[in-house]
């Protein structure tokens, strides 16, 4: 049996071809991506979500193969404590890694404290530069008033 004749599809608008570029820097790189984005306006664009740092593995509640300290191991055994060790070394070096990330935003936001102090106290001395000023010129303006006054 052959399958009745279909009617001819028709032909799909055939797309523009487009120079191949290539970027000299990141700049140029940039400007091609936002040009490609911006020739179809109402297509969404994918926003990449952040990444979860990665974690390691909480170790398990109830450990069932504990290795015992007895001769006579078997061979397959120091894969399955090489393994262990490893992932302990891992989860050690994470720690240590999450306790100086700490300690440095730590220092980080003690450091804006620092210099938020130091800038207030700067802004806090040239106001009272400034009031001093200001009230020296008001006292000229009541001597050089009362001056007048007095050689009439």
């Amino acid at each position: 049996k052959m399958a009745a004749p279909s009617a001819p599809r028709p032909s799909r608008p055939r797309k523009d071809p487009q120079p191949l570029v290539i970027p000299r820097n990141a700049a140029e790189e940039q400007r091609l991506r936002l040009e490609r984005l911006m020739r179809n306006p109402e297509k969404t664009v994918p926003i990449p979500e952040k990444l979860n740092e990665w974690a390691p593995r909480p170790p398990p509640e109830f450990v069932r193969d504990v290795m015992g300290s007895s001769a006579g191991a078997g061979s397959g055994e120091f894969h399955v404590y090489r393994h262990l060790r490893r992932r302990e070394y891992q989860r050690q070096d994470f720690m240590d890694a999450m306790a100086e990330k700490q300690r440095l935003d730590e220092e980080f936001q003690k450091k804006l404290e620092r210099n938020k102090m130091i800038a207030e106290e700067q802004t806090a001395k040239r106001r009272r530069k400034r009031q001093k000023l200001k009230e020296k010129k008001l006292q000229a303006k009541k001597n050089k008033l009362e001056q007048k006054k007095q050689g009439k």
